[in-house]
């Protein structure tokens, strides 16, 4: 048991460090911040300029889609970018518990986007017309983090995929830009074609986002509680999937010497 501890809490941390081997940390506040930042207030202008809602409705959608950019790119080019600097191999050769191994290496994301998507909420506070009542901030923190852990769950599902593709930013790419459009960010959920508000409805976020809205408006916890769950069990489904696939894309690159193949 304590050895799967290590794996999961070292594993995790060492293998986010070694994110930043290969360029400048100061990459990561233009990366991290200054792109979420921007996009906060680009949809938030649009909204008020076009008159569709206030700009409390595009703080919160982005402000909690933003962690994404932690979420599904940092755990792909964690998991998958693995073939890509060749330590791929020597990882699965070791007899570590695999679940600790690739949990491990999501857990710093989760913090991260969960930084990432309170500084979004700090930008809406600070320049745009945005103003929770600081008695909703700490419930409206456990929404953000659920939801930061669900869009990891899912991040996870497309770096297990890109140990199957040969650049993980074909997946990775599309997957988090969709989210804008499926998981109503942006766009009321029940404004969009029903075939659209149904992928939506399983996607990571979309549960997440319409239960901070309500908190930021003053709701309980309990009041959303059915939202969180939808959410808590999206994540959970999106955790089971990624370590499966993982397992799967380990048996069969072994079997077909391909673990390595880029």
């Amino acid at each position: 048991m304590r050895q799967t501890l290590r794996i999961f809490f070292l594993g995790g941390y060492f293998s986010y460090r070694a994110l930043f081997n290969w360029q400048s940390p100061r990459f990561y506040v233009p990366t991290m911040l200054g792109g979420p930042a921007f996009q906060v207030l680009f949809f938030a202008y649009l909204g008020r300029f076009s008159h569709v809602r206030d700009d409390a409705f595009y703080v919160v959608g982005n402000a909690v889609q933003v962690s994404g950019m932690s979420g599904v790119f940092g755990v792909a080019i964690t998991v998958g970018g693995e073939r890509w600097t060749q330590t791929l191999a020597p990882l699965l050769a070791t007899p570590a518990n695999r679940m600790a191994l690739f949990l491990g290496r999501a857990l710093p994301h989760i913090v991260n986007g969960f930084i990432v998507s309170a500084f979004g909420f700090a930008i809406g506070r600070l320049l745009l017309d945005f103003h929770p009542a600081p008695g909703t901030i700490p419930e409206l923190a456990l929404v953000v983090l659920l939801s930061t852990t669900t869009c990891t769950a899912f991040g996870l599902v497309v770096g297990a995929l890109g140990l199957r593709w040969r650049d993980v930013f074909t997946i990775a790419n599309p997957a988090y830009f969709l989210m804008l459009l499926f998981c109503g960010v942006n766009i009321p959920l029940s404004a969009l074609p029903k075939w659209m508000q149904v992928v939506g409805s399983g996607m990571p976020l979309t549960h997440g986002i319409a239960a901070a809205r309500r908190v930021a408006h003053g709701a309980s916890l309990s009041s959303v509680d059915g939202l969180l769950g939808k959410e808590a069990l999206i994540g959970l489904c999106y955790f089971a999937v990624g370590y499966i696939l993982l397992r799967v894309f380990e048996a069969e690159g072994r079997r077909r010497a391909t673990l390595e193949l880029v």
